[in-house]
């Protein structure tokens, strides 16, 4: 039987003074804009902060035992209350990482970016940090009467929109066309990471139904009353897109394009379902690589040393300076990943088939229970050595997945260049709310006609492009 989900807020008990709002109060302003923003925040000190900062938040739920009881007999079991207490923290070495992860794990996937350990490297490296326009806001939510866990959200204050991959630049113009200040906005994102997973993350168990409602409901109220322009869950899945949905939220729709595996148990395997001429090509492009006078290695844990992380990061400096791009990741950043979840990483090396071993090119992924995420590619000298970037960031990965049992590979933002090497698109989802009321109305209306681009494109892809031997609609 579903939890009810009948919610309300209440003034908070005489014990949850302590819980303020410490994430902004006191901390110097990135802006002036972020100045306002904090200055919205210290106005939260009387009556309306106590609603939401240190707040018991209400929502009724059957018991367990009865909700049993009431699914055998067909009659609905009487509702018990369950009393939340919602806290917003700056950083999230506030939160024990077994407890994070108990709800980062919830819905029984393991994504490694929703992670405690990843999460805290970004923030102790200095990557998503306030300096940088990551002003973490991570809201958790307890149960008030046990003190445990039910729920938290990954969340930033931000005063740009770089490192998101869901584009907004044209919605920052249409607020400033309106006189309406876009910059601070919240974001719910892992930083700097185009990867699908849930954005409200929750304990499971029968409470759960009720602690999503009552959280969705709960980040709107601490948009408003923050002052902010927006709030943006981007990058979750379907099915919490679509609950956001049905609670006001508007939805966006994307393209990604993911290799999934159809059981093979060998790369032939996989080679033999698509059509000639598209495996003819990637046969001649890993031969290229392999004639190049390169050893292509798989390092994952105590395999990768500091040596390899240094190489890395020379070569996706290098890679990112050359583009014109914007290195995100600080030094420190791989060294702490490396560190602090071994077992989750996987690194792709190209080194000079010798004595010296030198590393030209490198692939970083991440390994989940479910799917291998390819994320970061740098060179050096790589960049000369014709399909060596299509080796080591896709064959390689399609051909761990295989050996690991994994079901898909995410490959990351973009690339249609991608398809004829079979990634094929899979729909990405974002949840928005936009305050004023006249932007928001434009957005939901854009978005209404990007969706159906979006599909079109899909379609298309579906049955002109696919280098599959069945037609690509089967495929996904």
């Amino acid at each position: 039987m579903a939890p009810l989900c009948s919610w309300r807020y209440c003034s908070p008990a005489p014990t949850c003074q302590q819980h303020t709002l410490q994430c902004l109060l006191g901390l110097p302003p990135l802006s002036h804009r972020l100045a306002r923003a904090c200055t919205a925040a210290e106005g939260l000190r009387g009556r309306r902060r106590a609603r939401i900062i240190g707040c018991r938040c209400i929502a009724e739920t059957p018991g367990a035992i009865r909700a049993q009881d009431s699914e055998q007999s067909g009659h609905m079991a009487p509702a018990v209350e369950i009393v939340l207490r919602l806290q917003v923290i700056p950083s999230i070495s506030q939160v024990k990482q077994a407890d994070w992860d108990a709800c980062a794990t919830g819905s029984g996937e393991v994504n490694p970016f929703l992670l405690w350990a990843f999460l805290n490297a970004l923030e102790e490296s200095g990557s998503a940090v306030q300096e940088q326009g990551w002003l973490a806001q991570h809201v958790l939510v307890y149960d008030d009467t046990t003190s445990e866990l039910m729920g938290c959200v990954p969340l930033y204050l931000k005063t740009h929109s770089y490192g998101e991959y869901v584009f907004d630049h044209s919605w920052a113009s249409t607020h400033s066309r309106c006189g309406i200040a876009y910059y601070p906005k919240l974001q719910s994102c892992v930083p700097f990471t185009p990867v699908t997973g849930n954005r409200l993350l929750i304990k499971p168990g029968i409470k759960a139904a009720a602690v999503t409602k009552a959280l969705a409901k709960a980040l709107l109220e601490i948009t408003d009353q923050f002052a902010v322009s927006s709030l943006h869950l981007t990058f979750n899945t379907a099915d919490e897109a679509n609950a956001l949905a049905q609670l006001g939220y508007l939805q966006r729709s994307g393209i990604q394009y993911h290799w999934e595996n159809r059981g093979y148990t060998t790369f032939e395997d996989f080679l033999a379902d698509l059509r000639q001429s598209k495996r003819k090509n990637i046969r001649q492009e890993r031969k290229s690589v392999a004639n190049a006078g390169l050893r292509v290695r798989r390092l994952t844990g105590e395999d990768i040393k500091p040596a390899h992380w240094e190489a890395f990061y020379q070569g996706y400096i290098n890679t990112t300076d050359r583009k014109w791009g914007q290195a995100y990741l600080t030094h420190d950043f791989f060294h702490c990943l490396g560190k602090a979840m071994p077992e989750k990483v996987m690194l792709v090396i190209a080194e000079e088939d010798n004595a010296n071993a030198t590393v030209v090119a490198g692939a970083l992924n991440l390994i989940g229970s479910d799917a291998l995420f390819g994320r970061n590619w740098g060179c050096t000298y790589g960049s000369a050595i014709k399909n060596l970037h299509f080796e080591l960031c896709y064959y390689q990965a399609i051909e761990a997945a295989i050996e690991l049992g994994l079901s898909r590979v995410e490959a990351g933002a973009q690339g249609e260049h991608k398809i004829q090497r079979g990634y094929l698109p899979s729909l990405t989802y974002s949840s928005h709310y936009i305050r004023d009321a006249r932007v928001s109305a434009a957005i939901e209306d854009f978005l209404r006609r990007e969706r159906y681009q979006v599909m079109y494109t899909m379609d298309s892809i579906r049955q002109q492009a696919s280098p599959f031997k069945a037609p690509a609609a089967a495929q996904l």
